[in-house]
């Protein structure tokens, strides 16, 4: 008699429940799988998955001012279509938002997030040491903390998804803040106050906007460096591309010229892309597109090695 482990159990019974939808270009989508809880509830994320996929993932980071909101995933998915084209599976991530929840924990939440696709990559017939992760603004933000302060998991946990590591191998990070050592409150530009419209980047989809201020920022002094990428750079991190317009009013352009000499001072493989001209998010389709070919042939060249 075959014993199945725990983490087999607990997969096969999360695809049970998820019912694939057929994809526009002929892949499947499965939505609202959980991959951890908190405060009663669940935390989410939807998986996109490509006709011929080359078995490498890509986790995308919904997130814009720490908020991050659900959309239907049969429309979310015109937004990684091109990745999808490439043959990479993605991972929309959703964390717990602002303003219930703060900076901190929605990063406890994605680095959840990595460790569950790592738990279950061979059930989604993905390789466990090929995920990389991007997002725009605080969906950089995380990408970057991701990439720069991930470990190899706690081998006494009892939840298995706690045992795995949380490295990625590759990160594009689409105008992120760098250093939230400084304190902000809701009444300065950024990040506490989202604008009043959808913010777009690389892979075309849409960054929620609001118009309330968050108060993701509002958590202890002494837990901002912990949070703050710039803080993290190390020789090990794993090779990380930056991509920002250079009119950016709310993040500007010089958070990741900051961190692009970091890295290269630590002598991880790095690129920084600018975008001329382009404010927070590429609003032209010739910025996107410049966008979205630098993050497919990041992925492509650190994922797939062409």
């Amino acid at each position: 008699m075959t014993t199945l482990t725990r983490a087999t159990v607990a997969t096969l019974m999360l695809l049970s429940l998820a019912i694939p939808l057929q994809a526009q270009s002929g892949g499947s989508i499965m939505p609202d799988l959980v991959y951890g809880h908190k405060a009663g509830m669940a935390l989410t994320l939807d998986v996109f998955r490509p006709a011929s996929p080359n078995g490498a993932s890509v986790l995308n980071m919904v997130s814009g001012g720490w908020f991050s909101a659900w959309t239907d995933p049969e429309r979310a998915q015109a937004g990684y279509q091109e990745l999808l084209d490439h043959g990479f599976t993605v991972f929309a991530i959703r964390h717990g938002s602002a303003p219930r929840f703060n900076v901190p924990e929605a990063y406890a939440d994605v680095t959840r997030a990595v460790r569950y696709v790592r738990l279950h990559a061979e059930h989604f017939g993905l390789d466990p040491d090929r995920i990389g992760v991007y997002g725009g603004s605080a969906g950089g933000h995380l990408s970057l903390m991701l990439g720069l302060a991930s470990d190899e998991g706690d081998p006494e946990a009892t939840d298995e998804v706690l045992r795995q590591s949380s490295r990625v191998a590759a990160v594009v990070a689409n105008f992120p803040p760098v250093d939230l050592r400084q304190r902000t409150t809701p009444s300065e530009r950024f990040p506490a106050r989202m604008p009043d419209r959808p913010l777009s980047f690389a892979g075309g989809l849409a960054m929620p906007g609001a118009t309330e201020a968050f108060v993701a920022l509002d958590f202890d002094d002494e837990l901002r460096a912990s949070v703050s990428p710039i803080v993290h750079v190390s020789a090990d991190d794993p090779p990380t591309l930056l991509i920002h317009g250079t009119a950016d009013a709310l993040v500007d352009f010089n958070n990741s010229e900051l961190m692009h000499s970091a890295l290269v001072a630590s002598g991880v493989e790095t690129g920084l892309v600018a975008i001329e001209g382009a404010g927070h998010g590429y609003r032209t389709a010739e910025d996107r597109a410049k966008a979205s070919d630098a993050l497919i042939g990041w992925f492509e060249e650190h994922l797939t090695g062409r």
